[in-house]
């Protein structure tokens, strides 16, 4: 089945836009932890898995909206994801490590599907596979951080 380039332009920011989402997910997840936690597990929280995420975020926003622009498509707005409900930071922590996979997943099809080399540009497979290698190890050290919590 073919596409035009509008079509596949449209495509590639629909679906990093759906992997936006899930980074959004994750960062309401690890607040919700952070409220949990003391002083010093928080820290480490921040350091290990809050910072990174939220560069990520930033990046792919931005791999987006630069995108977006260059190729006279609008634009997108990206909303914060609501607050989840109460829960046990460890409960919090699995569901970011999940949101993380799940928007590397996404990801990584998007990239699979070799629509960013056809109808894509340099700066766009660069920002999206620099997303991919900061959250690849985030689910990992969000179970990590589980194991360790409390000790």
């Amino acid at each position: 089945m073919g596409y035009t380039t509008e079509e596949g332009r449209t495509q590639i920011l629909d679906d990093a836009a759906a992997a936006v989402d899930q980074l959004s997910i994750a960062i309401a997840a690890l607040g919700e932890a952070y409220e949990h936690l003391d002083e010093s597990a928080g820290d480490r929280m921040e350091d290990g898995l809050f910072r990174p995420l939220q560069a990520a975020y930033g990046q792919l926003k931005r791999t987006l909206a630069e995108f977006a622009q260059r190729t006279g498509l609008p634009g997108r707005s990206f909303p914060a994801a609501p607050p989840p409900a109460p829960e046990d930071p460890r409960a919090s922590l699995e569901h970011a490590a999940d949101a993380i996979q799940t928007a590397d997943e996404m990801l990584a099809e998007l990239q699979d599907s070799l629509l960013p080399v056809e109808v894509g540009d340099q700066q766009l497979r660069s920002g999206l596979s620099g997303t991919r290698s900061t959250i690849a190890p985030l689910p990992e050290r969000c179970d990590e951080f589980i194991r360790t919590l409390g000790r």
